[in-house]
């Protein structure tokens, strides 16, 4: 399999070491530090405190997720949704470990966390050349599942949004980019394109409201309404490239299930891009289900409505 194009390359320069930018040198070195000289579990722990802690300074956030999930699971108490989004916010924090962990342990360590399951759908389409558009979903220890693909020989090549901050920028690309994954701007669809026709994997997480440009208002759990994004259907159409579900979750023994077992390239509605958004959900449903609270409740899932004249997160309110 030939290596797959890094676009657009953040370069190292000594005008990031200027001293408007130690700040984020010494927070990102700290945190390279302390998940390298701590044990996992006590990095977990103190992670997940972390995340509780938080849920006293971000009152915005826990309405947020307390409200997606009284319109996801309508059935749902409210001393479930309570529990629900205690759990979340943990997760929220161990994330921020997670991410050091995935950023900066060596290979040999980060191994030991990982469980490789079926991916015979990825093993498949890489002995024919073809590229596949692997849909993931926004869990919170996202960093960890794309490092882990990569670390059991399925690298592929991430959509980002560059950061604004160029020190920040240059780790962030760096802590992503070198076990073996690229990045693309998320703007690029053309990029994408490429990538995809070239016989690569192209990560792409489908399961936020991205905004009306370019999606459908169909079911996700139980809002009928959703805004959903059709880029999926729009890069596989354009690639002919095939289309697997992955995920990465953390398990009740603190190791990462690596899963890429679900092809769904011949039931794809590529000509009807509101069934393909509408497929799509009920699949990356089946996805977050497999680890609920580990899943970005946090985001404004339904936040645009059908009607343009809906003026801000009317649901949220």
């Amino acid at each position: 399999m030939k290596p797959h194009l890094d676009f657009e390359r953040p370069k190292f320069s000594l005008a990031l070491l200027h001293p408007k930018y130690w700040g984020i040198w010494l927070g990102f070195l700290s945190l390279a530090l302390i998940v390298n000289i701590m044990p996992y579990s006590l990095l977990l722990a103190i992670g997940r405190s972390f995340g509780k802690m938080a849920m006293r300074f971000g009152k915005g956030r826990v309405h947020t997720a307390r409200r997606n999930l009284e319109l996801a699971f309508p059935t749902m108490t409210s001393e479930e949704i309570d529990a629900f989004v205690l759990e979340n916010f943990k997760n929220t924090g161990a994330g921020l470990a997670e991410t050091g962990i995935a950023w900066f342990w060596p290979t040999w360590r980060f191994k030991r966390l990982i469980i490789h399951n079926d991916m015979q759908p990825l093993n498949q389409y890489e002995q024919e050349g073809r590229g596949v558009l692997l849909c993931c979903v926004h869990a919170l220890n996202l960093e960890v599942t794309a490092r882990a693909f990569g670390i059991v020989g399925m690298p592929g090549c991430g959509v980002f949004r560059p950061h604004t901050n160029p020190a920040y920028n240059w780790i962030q690309y760096w802590g992503r980019s070198h076990n073996g994954n690229t990045l693309v701007d998320r703007k690029d669809l053309k990029k994408m394109i490429r990538v995809l026709r070239e016989g690569q994997r192209l990560f792409y997480l489908p399961d936020h409201d991205y905004g009306r440009k370019k999606a459908e208002y169909v079911p996700f759990f139980a809002v009928e309404d959703a805004c959903t994004t059709t880029g999926t259907s729009i890069l596989a159409k354009m690639s002919k490239c095939a289309i697997v579900m992955g995920s990465g979750f953390r398990n009740q023994q603190g190791r990462y299930e690596v899963i890429a077992d679900k092809d769904v390239t011949e039931s794809f509605p590529l000509d009807d891009q509101k069934a393909a958004a509408a497929l799509m959900n009920q699949h990356v449903e089946e996805v977050i289900l497999r680890a609920p609270e580990q899943w970005m409740w946090l985001h404004r899932r339904f936040k645009h409505e059908p009607d343009p004249s809906a003026k801000g997160a009317r649901r949220y309110k």
